[in-house]
């Protein structure tokens, strides 16, 4: 069964400790989402006109007490006015894993309101730093055409060379990475489950490449577990894409109170009283 509204609050996670000291740190690639990647995401769309819902789906044996269904799953979903795009927070329900991270936010579009089906889905993990998402949301709300491409790839290149990011060696015009090495991004093969309208990547043979798309993701340690992944279905508009790519490259401090431990060590840290 399915409720389509719910009054309790989404299953997000907990807000940081506010008597914790705050830091200015960076670099923005590796400072995480400050516990905080729900809030500042859903404060973010409020703010935008998105209307939000949650929706709960569970399972209710028969004369048993609502109170004791079990719910099965849970997602907040963010809907933008013109009903184009939205924007799911979709952590408790794990649906898949990127990079071996559960997804957190899953950012949709289509062109118009005649067809159910995205033209395209981008997909975040938690520590993605929440600066990084509200600006890649910020750039998806101010496009009247949500999925239409005007640019090519190299706009994304440009985004993070501009701040420093070094050019992948091998494939110069599909990659690069920050210059300790811990963050990537690069245009290829699309993991498993990335929902796009594009037909190809239904259709294509076996053993044929299918439409690419960009990929962006943090290993501190090489080998190690990543920080965050990020994945853009092969229809996300390369200017889009050059929208986050400008934020996560950012040499910018961001405000933390919760450091990741994997990077702990990495981060430059100034008190920020």
């Amino acid at each position: 069964m399915e409720l389509p509204l719910n009054p309790n609050p989404p299953l997000d996670p907990p807000t940081p400790n506010r008597a914790q000291p705050a830091y200015w740190v960076g670099p923005r690639h590796l400072a995480g989402d400050d516990g905080r990647l729900y809030d500042a995401i859903a404060d973010t769309l409020a703010g935008l006109g998105w209307t939000s819902l949650t929706i709960v789906r569970g399972r209710q044996e028969p004369d048993e007490a609502p109170e004791d269904r079990q719910v099965l799953r849970s997602t907040v979903l963010h809907i933008s006015p013109d009903n184009r795009r939205w924007a799911q927070w979709v952590l408790p329900d794990e649906p898949f894993h990127l990079g071996g991270l559960p997804i957190a936010w899953q950012v949709c579009a289509r062109e118009d309101v005649t067809t159910p089906l995205a033209q395209w889905s981008a997909y975040f993990t938690p520590d993605v730093p929440g600066e990084v998402l509200v600006d890649f949301l910020l750039a998806l709300d101010a496009r009247d055409r949500p999925t239409a491409s005007f640019t090519g790839p190299e706009v994304v290149l440009d985004a993070v060379t501009a701040h420093g990011w070094l050019r992948d060696v091998d494939q110069p015009d599909a990659g690069a990475t920050d210059p300790t090495f811990t963050s990537h991004l690069s245009l290829g093969e699309v993991p498993p489950l990335i929902q796009d309208a594009d037909l190809r990547a239904l259709t294509g043979e076996a053993d044929e490449a299918g439409p690419a798309g960009w990929q962006a993701w943090a290993e501190p340690v090489l080998g190690a577990p990543c920080l965050w992944a990020v994945s853009f279905s092969a229809g996300v508009p390369h200017d889009l894409v050059a929208a986050f790519a400008v934020a996560v490259s950012s040499t910018a401090p961001v405000l933390r109170r919760v450091l990741p431990e994997s990077t702990r060590d990495q981060l430059l840290r100034v008190p920020a009283s």
